[in-house]
Formats: C-alpha cells, sequence, structure tokens
C-alpha cells in the first residue's frame, strides 16, 4: 500500500519523477546529455509532494481530495497552524486520526460557509434596494401628474361627473402616496440591514477574545501591503509568534486562564500595531505580525524586544491565587521577498519559529 500512495502522490510532480518511476519499472535511464537540472520551482514542488506524501501514508490517511487538500494547505505554508498541530501529534507520537483532521477544517469550512452567505445577503439587498428606489421614484412622478390633473379639474369643473373623477383622483393620490411611504420605509429597513451586515462582515474579521483581526483580515492586509511595498520598492517582513508550553497552562490551570494568558500576549503585540504594523491572531495561542518598511533583522529586534519585555512579567490564577509564573512566547521572522510569494514567506517565518522552539523557546529568529 505504501508504493502504491507513494506512486499515486508522485504523479503529480514533475517531468523528472515521473521519469524516474519509469526506470524503476524497467525503461531505460534517461542519459546524461538529455536529463535537464530540476529548477527551483521543481525542487520545491518534489519537496512538498514528498511532505504530503510521507504524511497520508505514515498517518494511513486515505489518498482522498479532501485529504490531499488539507494536507497541501499544511506542508504549503497556507495554514502554519495546522502544521503546526501536526508537528505536535508527530513529536509526542500520538495518532493522526482521519476524525482529527476533519475536527481541524470544520471551523474553516464553516466560516467560509458564512462568508458565502454573507456575499449572497449583500447581493441581494443591492437588488432590493435598487427595486425600491426605482418604485418610489415612478410612484413620486406619478404622485406629481396625479396632483397636476386634480388641480388643473378643480379649476376647470366643466363636467357633470367632475365631483367624482375627483374624487377618484383623491383615492388615487392618498393610495399613492401611501404605496411611496411604504416604499421608502422598505429603502430605510434596508439601509439598517446593510448597514448591520456591514457590522457582521466587520466582526467577521475580529478575533473576539483578543479584538485583534483575525487571519482571514490579516490575509487581505497581507495581500494589499505585498502588492504596495512591491510597487514602493519598500521592505516587508513577516513573524510568527507562538505562546510557549501553552498546553501546560490550560493543563494545569483552566482554560480561563489559557484564555486571559492569550489575552496578555496580544495586547503586548498589539501595542506594536500602527499604520506600517499589522497584529492579527492567527488561530489558537499563536499570532502573526506583518512589518511594513523594515528589514528582516530590524522586524526581528523589534520583536525580540517585545518578547524580552514580556517574559519578565509573572502570571497568577485568579481563582486560585496559584502562581503560574512567567509566561513567554517564540517567534520567526522572515523577508517577504525574498521568497517567491507570500505564503512561502510565511512558511519561512513558521520554521524559524520551530528552530526558536527547538533551541529552547522564548526567543525570536530570523529565517536565513
Amino acid at each position: 500500500m505504501t508504493a502504491h500512495a507513494h506512486r499515486f502522490l508522485r504523479f503529480f510532480t514533475s517531468a523528472t519523477d515521473d521519469a524516474s518511476d519509469v526506470e524503476q519499472a524497467g525503461a531505460v535511464a534517461p542519459s546524461a546529455a538529455t536529463h535537464h537540472p530540476l529548477s527551483p520551482m521543481d525542487r520545491a514542488n518534489e519537496r512538498l509532494m514528498n511532505e504530503i506524501s510521507d504524511f497520508l501514508v505514515s498517518a494511513r490517511l486515505s489518498v482522498t481530495t479532501h485529504n490531499l487538500m488539507i494536507a497541501h494547505s499544511a506542508f504549503s505554508g497556507e495554514d502554519p497552524q495546522l502544521a503546526r498541530a501536526i508537528g505536535r501529534l508527530r513529536l509526542a507520537g500520538e495518532p493522526i486520526t482521519q476524525e482529527w483532521l476533519d475536527a481541524q477544517t470544520h471551523g474553516e469550512d464553516q466560516e467560509k460557509a458564512i462568508q458565502a452567505l454573507i456575499a449572497q445577503l449583500s447581493d441581494s439587498l443591492d437588488r432590493f434596494s435598487a427595486t425600491a428606489h426605482k418604485a418610489r421614484t415612478s410612484t413620486a412622478n406619478c404622485n406629481a401628474e396625479l396632483e397636476l390633473h386634480v388641480d388643473r379639474a378643480t379649476h376647470t369643473p366643466d363636467s357633470l361627473n367632475l365631483a367624482d373623477v375627483l374624487a377618484m383622483a383623491k383615492t388615487i393620490l392618498d393610495h399613492s402616496r401611501k404605496l411611496e411611504a411604504d416604499i421608502q420605509a422598505s429603502e430605510t429597513e434596508t439601509r439598517n440591514l446593510r448597514e448591520r451586515l456591514v457590522r457582521a462582515q466587520r466582526d467577521a474579521e475580529i478575533d473576539h477574545l483578543t479584538g485583534l483581526p483575525n487571519r482571514r483580515a490579516f490575509e487581505a492586509v497581507l495581500d494589499r501591503n505585498y502588492r504596495e511595498a512591491q510597487a514602493e520598492i519598500d521592505h516587508l517582513s513577516v513573524a510568527f509568534c507562538d505562546i510557549d508550553n501553552f498546553k501546560q497552562v490550560n493543563d494545569n490551570h483552566g482554560h480561563e486562564t489559557g484564555d486571559r494568558v492569550i489575552q496578555a500576549v496580544a495586547q503586548t503585540l498589539d501595542k506594536l500595531s500602527n499604520q506600517n504594523c499589522h497584529v492579527a491572531r492567527h488561530g489558537g495561542e499563536e499570532f502573526v505580525v506583518l512589518f511594513r518598511g523594515l528589514t528582516k533583522a530590524q522586524a526581528r529586534e523589534k520583536l525580540d524586544a517585545v518578547r524580552e519585555n514580556f517574559s519578565e512579567r509573572r502570571f497568577i490564577n485568579r481563582k486560585t491565587d496559584d502562581p503560574i509564573g512567567r509566561i513567554t512566547f517564540s517567534g520567526g521572522v522572515a523577508d517577504v521577498f525574498a521568497y517567491e510569494n507570500p505564503r512561502d514567506a510565511l512558511r519561512a517565518a513558521d520554521e524559524a519559529l520551530y528552530l526558536a522552539k527547538e533551541q529552547g523557546r522564548n526567543a525570536v529568529m530570523a529565517a536565513p
């Protein structure tokens, strides 16, 4: 089964990989004269596919489209939080099951569904608002025309049935005005609904525990700053931060205390925030920081100063008054433009963070 899985996954790699599979099956190996060295992109693709293959095979997971997409998001750098969760289980020697993997992605799928629903609602409101405005304008024009005719008829009473005509016109006018008022009320309700929708969209981009922007909001900020910094030839650095030994805090003191620790780190990092520095909660005990106009070394120095200052604090469990002790975090920083795209830079920052963890924690390291 392992060999089959590897062959299936390697089908998606470069032509060089395909050639090696054919060679293993007994075909004639290509000559040195016709062999072309792998490009950096080919090598990156090969490494990614090998990581995906090893993950699925070692965890005994089915090779499905769903699992391939999840594995790709974890090992390509799109979802560092998931990659870190996988790494923790591997280090602990705990199994990675299909149920666990599905649970990690359920919240994100639900968030995407909510965002799609919001987009559909927004579009429906646009259409309804346009229709209501058009109907109100048409009704107002009709009212003006009726008023004109009634006024003329009133001043030229040359018909025996004029009173009846006037009564009918006034009735129509009254109904028309009521309709106009109803439509105007509908437009007002639509505006109120749109304001609530805007607030809901804003809330969807805020992490409610810390008040910081969430991962979705950060990705939009990253994309925008990437384009702007690229056009202006400006420095752009990104950092990942992760609270050290956070699981022990939750296990020993409870999730309420754990939430308070997350909030404390968030408040500390948020002091960095300004028009050129953006801080967000990426998920769990992990935060991400974008530094505009700072080199990798400058960003690392700035973040390290925050880390050092925070590590001097001491925390206490409010319920029991038991000392929690010192809380620290580790970080990894990368130069965004040193990589082909922001996703690769995020992955590099995440790898630097892992290195800081492996070398003792409570440190900020720069990617190579």
